[in-house]
């Protein structure tokens, strides 16, 4: 009982928090192209790429906001060739976006090297992490873990599952998106230009990977490792399966994955055997999604019954 205590208590909170932004983003960030009928699987390839770009930047100029900028810059211009090639020369998205995971993984390990001369993990002290938001209250030593010293980018990754939402279905912009991602031939007898609308969800979704990798490298660590996305790209797409292009549906689906991962991590200590250990997240993947495909088949049938 004692054990059951130390893995599951108060500090889980902040820990599933923490493990589920860097996913969270990803999640964002397919939800947008997925709106448009775009599945963005070279989100980990972005995040990887972002967050080699964040900690090199941090490094040299000792400012995380220019890292930040970096990060974001790196995203975009990833999601810009990635759009190009599928909307410009017709491209198929899946197999550019697996192209770009693959780039990413040989070109910042090659960087790695040239540019830090170290291989497998970089960590400095000169690396300027992002900013924690921290205040002084008595709140007891609960309340305190569960509300008190989040990195920015956590509350900010919360907010913005709502600001999404809003836009997406209470605003004009979100209507014509989702009315592209549905029916581009009634779109484009709308008056939308299909072919631009799609190109600057990709814009935005490349803004939130560079978030999604800025975080990953300066907010829920302090350094880069190679291939350190570690599949939390495909676990964003997963959660937005899971949360059927919903913003806060996917949500849930990236804090189921944050509490395995924290869950994972806590039970180290127990002389869990590591395969074990390394697969609780992965396990967890595949059950999400065995989850949405049923929730899928289900909204299938009913239509067709009411057909």
């Amino acid at each position: 009982m004692e054990n059951f205590f130390l893995v599951f208590n108060h500090t889980l909170f902040h820990a599933t928090i923490r493990a589920s932004t860097p996913i969270l983003y990803a999640t964002l960030s397919c939800v947008l192209t997925q709106q448009a009928n775009i599945l963005n699987v070279g989100v980990e390839g972005a995040m990887l790429s972002s967050a080699f770009v964040a900690v090199y930047v941090s490094f040299t100029t000792g400012s995380w906001a220019a890292a930040l900028l970096a990060a974001i810059a790196t995203g975009v211009a990833i999601s810009a060739f990635m759009a190009i090639a599928h909307l410009r020369y017709g491209a198929d998205i899946f197999v550019v976006g697996m192209g770009v995971n693959m780039l990413a993984l040989g070109v910042t390990r090659f960087l790695m090297q040239r540019l830090l001369g170290i291989s497998g993990m970089f960590y400095d002290q000169a690396i300027v992490p992002l900013p924690r938001i921290k205040f002084d209250a008595d709140l007891g030593p609960v309340l305190n873990s569960m509300l008190n010293d989040y990195s920015l980018f956590e509350p900010l990754g919360i907010a913005l599952v709502f600001v999404i939402a809003y836009a997406l279905y209470r605003t004009v912009w979100g209507l014509r998106l989702r009315g592209v991602g549905l029916n581009p031939m009634a779109a484009e007898t709308a008056g939308i230009n299909v072919t631009m609308r799609k190109f600057e969800v990709m814009i935005w979704s490349g803004i939130l990977g560079g978030m999604a990798g800025a975080y990953l490298s300066l907010g829920y660590s302090r350094m880069f490792v190679e291939n350190m996305t570690n599949g939390r790209g495909f676990m964003g797409v997963a959660a937005m399966f899971f949360g059927g292009a919903n913003p806060v549906l996917g949500w849930v689906g990236c804090l189921i994955f944050g509490f395995a991962d924290s869950l994972a991590s806590r039970l180290q200590s127990f002389g869990m055997p590591p395969q074990f250990i390394l697969a609780i997240p992965f396990v967890v993947t595949v059950g999400v999604l065995a989850m949405a495909m049923m929730r899928a088949n289900r909204r299938e049938l009913r239509r067709k019954s009411a057909i």
